[in-house]
């Protein structure tokens, strides 16, 4: 079976009591299922890889294109990501099912997905700025961004230089997120804390690497 992750959908955040009493805050993800969409290889491919889909549709939603790659699978599905792996294992194959039950309560995982677009945003909202002088008779600099370069030297802006500009709509990795509970039979995980995105918004799930009994603790 392929445990490298999964793809999922964030329902929204709620709580949760812990038998010791201590309520969690938690957002809950429906995750799967998921079915094996590609097998790539090193011979093939030049790299090992497993591609999974998810979101059930109909035929007729799937343009053609599409329809010739999921064939072979058996299932017309909206959301499509590879995930890399090590070694591809001897009895992985097209039009496997990949479900919630390869997660566990207690393990730590990475949660990507893309985050909110909040549109142009000025310096103090998208860069936390504190802005100019209130006083002193200033009455237009209260939210400005104030310099931003130097004068003859270097005569330009640099690359980079933080301003106002679109904000969100990013891809956005949270790393070590506790499973707090796993539903296999309603496709339904809890992890600890929040995730990127709005409700509905796609996510990608996936065992965290290196994790170490400190990040466990913390957690």
């Amino acid at each position: 079976m392929f445990e490298q992750g999964i793809i999922g959908r964030k329902l929204g955040m709620t709580r949760i009591f812990r038998d010791d009493g201590v309520v969690e805050g938690v957002t809950v993800i429906e995750a799967g299922p998921c079915f094996v969409t590609q097998v790539k290889n090193v011979e093939k491919d030049g790299y090992s890889a497993v591609q999974i889909g998810f979101g059930l549709t109909i035929p007729r939603k799937v343009n053609s294109p599409m329809k010739g790659h999921l064939r072979r699978c058996g299932q017309w599905l909206t959301y499509l990501k590879e995930f890399r792996v090590d070694d591809v294992a001897a009895d992985m194959q097209v039009g496997q099912r990949v479900d919630v039950s390869i997660f566990k309560s207690g393990d730590v995982i990475d949660v990507i997905g893309i985050s909110k677009g909040k549109g142009f945003a000025g310096g103090m909202k998208r860069h936390h700025f504190r802005g100019g002088p209130k006083s002193h008779g200033q009455s237009d600099r209260h939210r400005a961004p104030g310099s931003v370069g130097a004068g003859s030297t270097p005569g330009r802006v640099f690359k980079g230089t933080r301003m106002a500009g679109r904000m969100g709509g990013k891809q956005i990795t949270v790393r070590k997120l506790k499973v707090v509970r796993v539903n296999p039979e309603r496709n339904f995980i809890m992890v600890k804390g929040g995730v990127p995105g709005a409700i509905s918004s796609i996510l990608a799930l996936s065992h965290s690497v290196g994790v170490t009994k400190k990040a466990l603790i913390l957690n």
